[in-house]
């Protein structure tokens, strides 16, 4: 919660931080702890979200269950999951992207066909009775398991865009297909960051044969689907979308929309360290005439 105690909500639980911290200390104690409400919000990046912010006291409690989770949890995801996890990130899945793609291209000498997926209404759709599940094989403590279940149950449907602890569970429910893909689909080249995943490949008709593998697994474990207009299969020579890209073989460009966003938050930014910020984003794609623009 750092940088954010000139929010009213924190001044307010700050000014009996102690009596504040007891209290909760105590209703953990006593498994008497009870998730309060959601403040809902609206932000439009770049299509409009609908965001539920929990109480000062839920979001510390939050904090300190993603401290301990995430150390423990990380170790079982793959190396090619990007979102929400340290030392990876959009730019890192990006790179990996670009990677892939010369390999299985062979340098640009053979075509490289890569399957684009998107998980539809992700955060809404994921399963209670389903996460909790899978947080009990690895979770055998019944304090800890009660406590994780009263925040999953504090909100419905899904979880909340907006909790900290929901970034977490969406990896952990996520990894569950991660290692499908890996070891029963046995797909070498996959990247996945939050719900849009690609795999490559130089068969067509393979990548093909695996969506119905991949619809089939995600209806019936996770009882998630795939968006049907964000579903394709391309040769990255065309460009493949992702992450906010267009991605070719050997450079990649911003979207149009993305570009539009950015020069639309740039003009409103008055700290020259945040402008050097985004401006460190764009040595990432081919951006000159943005970056000319952003600086003007």
């Amino acid at each position: 919660m750092r940088g954010k105690r000139n929010k009213s909500d924190i001044q307010e639980f700050s000014m009996h931080l102690m009596d504040n911290i007891l209290a909760l200390h105590d209703d953990l104690k006593e498994r008497k702890y009870k998730h309060g409400g959601y403040q809902a919000f609206n932000i439009s990046d770049p299509k409009p979200r609908n965001i539920h912010k929990a109480t000062v006291r839920d979001r510390l409690l939050h904090h300190a269950i993603y401290r301990k989770l995430y150390p423990f949890f990380d170790r079982t995801f793959i190396s090619d999951s990007y979102s929400c996890r340290i030392g990876k990130g959009t730019h890192k899945a990006l790179n990996r992207f670009r990677e892939f793609g010369l390999k299985v291209g062979e340098n640009n000498t053979k075509t490289c066909w890569v399957l684009k997926c998107d998980i539809r209404k992700f955060f809404a759709n994921i399963d209670h009775e389903i996460l909790t599940a899978i947080l009990k094989k690895y979770i055998p403590d019944e304090n800890i398991f009660w406590l994780l279940e009263e925040i999953i149950e504090s909100f419905s449907p899904g979880l909340p865009l907006g909790n900290l602890t929901s970034q977490i569970f969406v990896n952990i429910y996520m990894n569950e297909f991660d290692q499908f893909a890996k070891h029963k689909l046995k797909v070498k080249y996959y990247i996945r960051y939050a719900d849009d995943f690609v795999i490559f490949s130089k068969d067509r008709h393979w990548l093909v044969n695996l969506i119905p593998k991949i619809r089939a697994f995600l209806a019936y474990k996770l009882r998630l689907g795939l968006h049907p207009d964000k579903l394709f299969i391309k040769t990255l020579a065309s460009g493949v979308d992702f992450l906010g890209c267009v991605n070719f073989p050997d450079h990649r460009v911003l979207r149009t929309a993305t570009k539009r966003r950015m020069i639309k938050r740039m003009k409103g930014i008055q700290k020259s360290g945040t402008k050097q910020s985004y401006l460190g984003l764009l040595r990432h794609g081919n951006t000159f005439k943005i970056k000319k623009e952003i600086i003007q």
